[in-house]
């Protein structure tokens, strides 16, 4: 959910009205900046579907009231809702006055009153409303429900976050430290070599600053010329994330505040199926997310010297509702206002969840302990979509963005 704040607003009309004052009033400077941003949009791509155009120059403050209440009386039944946000990008896209306005000052505080509507409607108890649009994603579903456990769910986020059915994600090789397996439902696409601590430097067109993801945690020295390997949740997919390793948690955090939109190039992220591939990463470090660090035990070395090192996990929130919640025992750990001893994980154990909204993981190792993906014959490796799921989730509808150059801050 958003952040905590008395000033949140309880409807959409009570939103709008908000947003019309604090234009008409210059609130913190809203209306200088909402304009900036209309008045210096970027046209979209040539060859974007009419379905996902949203011509931002020069509008005023009634189009944008009218958009989020279009937003609000969204149906996820009908669609995931990433059209909405792919939309909305166009306001900021390769835009740095449209940047500052979604990420800063009183857009940002609108976009978590916004955020803040959207998670109450996704919260509301059962209810008619809830239950249909439940079963409409059970349908969608289908054969996939198998791996879950039957209901029933009283909001629509326990269901988003609904429990795996015994033995359906068994562990591979769980004694085996050498391991690592996947944190959650997710698709792969992008490893990152040779980690900087705090500069970011391009590697297969990718940046990665570890510092600033780990909110300066001193841990973040070890994975200096390491890998980073992002894992991205799919809407309709499992929403809990469970340890990569055993291990002893030495430090987590899950309260790092952050800005709920505000992705340069949205759509380069959903490039034609091709999820997350070629994406600078390093943008990461400005959402809302958490991190653990894990103390792990290394394959014995040939001298037979034990060896023990650290794994990271970085579970980052992105648009729309996206929450992170770490489970009790492993909130803030070794946090500098409330220390407390590390705490023992087994690889596969349940660590937090994503409630609805886009989300993501990013696994880091240290420098050459995780050269590659490693696979074994006759292991999963994907899936035969249907074409209508690839459509709506993968974006392969969507045209490819043009990578111009960097705009300055």
């Amino acid at each position: 959910m958003a952040q905590n704040d008395e000033s949140f607003s309880t409807s959409i009309k009570e939103f709008t009205d908000k947003i019309r004052q604090w234009y008409r009033d210059d609130f913190e400077g809203f209306k200088t900046m909402y304009d900036a941003a209309t008045a210096n949009v970027v046209p979209y791509p040539k060859g974007t579907l009419p379905s996902l155009q949203c011509d931002w120059k020069g509008q005023g403050i009634d189009f944008l009231c009218e958009f989020f209440e279009d937003w609000y009386a969204w149906d996820p039944g009908v669609s995931n809702g990433l059209e909405y946000i792919e939309k909305f990008s166009w306001l900021n896209y390769e835009n740095s006055y449209g940047m500052v306005f979604v990420t800063c000052g009183p857009g940002h505080k609108a976009l978590a009153d916004f955020t803040h509507l959207q998670g109450l409607l996704m919260d509301e108890e059962d209810n008619e409303r809830t239950q249909a649009l439940i079963a409409t994603w059970v349908k969608q579903l289908g054969p996939k429900m198998k791996d879950y456990e039957s209901g029933p769910w009283s909001t629509f986020n326990d269901f988003f976050v609904r429990e795996l059915a015994e033995n359906a994600r068994p562990i591979s090789a769980k004694h085996d430290n050498a391991v690592v397996v996947a944190p959650a439902d997710c698709v792969i696409n992008m490893i990152v070599d040779e980690l900087k601590k705090d500069t970011p430097i391009p590697v297969k067109t990718v940046t990665m600053n570890v510092e600033q993801l780990l909110d300066k945690s001193p841990f973040a020295d070890a994975f200096i010329g390491g890998t980073a390997v992002s894992c991205i949740l799919m809407p309709d997919s499992y929403h809990w994330y469970h340890a990569p390793v055993t291990g002893e948690v030495v430090e987590s955090r899950d309260d790092i505040a952050g800005v709920y939109y505000g992705m340069r190039d949205f759509p380069e992220l959903l490039d034609k199926g091709n999820v997350g591939y070629g994406y600078d990463y390093e943008m990461f470090d400005h959402f809302r997310r958490g991190y653990l660090i894990i103390k792990t035990q290394y394959p014995d070395s040939p001298e037979g010297e034990k060896q023990e090192g650290y794994v990271g996990m970085v579970t980052v929130g992105l648009n729309s509702i996206a929450s992170v919640n770490y489970l009790p025992e492993f909130q803030n750990i070794n946090h500098p206002v409330a220390p407390v001893v590390p705490v023992n994980v087994t690889k596969g154990d349940k660590i937090g969840n994503f409630k609805y909204g886009g989300s993501l993981n990013i696994l880091l190792f240290e420098k050459e302990r995780f050269p590659a993906l490693q696979l074994l014959q006759g292991q999963r490796i994907g899936l035969l979509e249907p074409k209508e799921r690839t459509k709506r989730l993968f974006g392969s509808h969507r045209t490819q963005s043009r990578r111009r150059r960097p705009l300055a801050p």
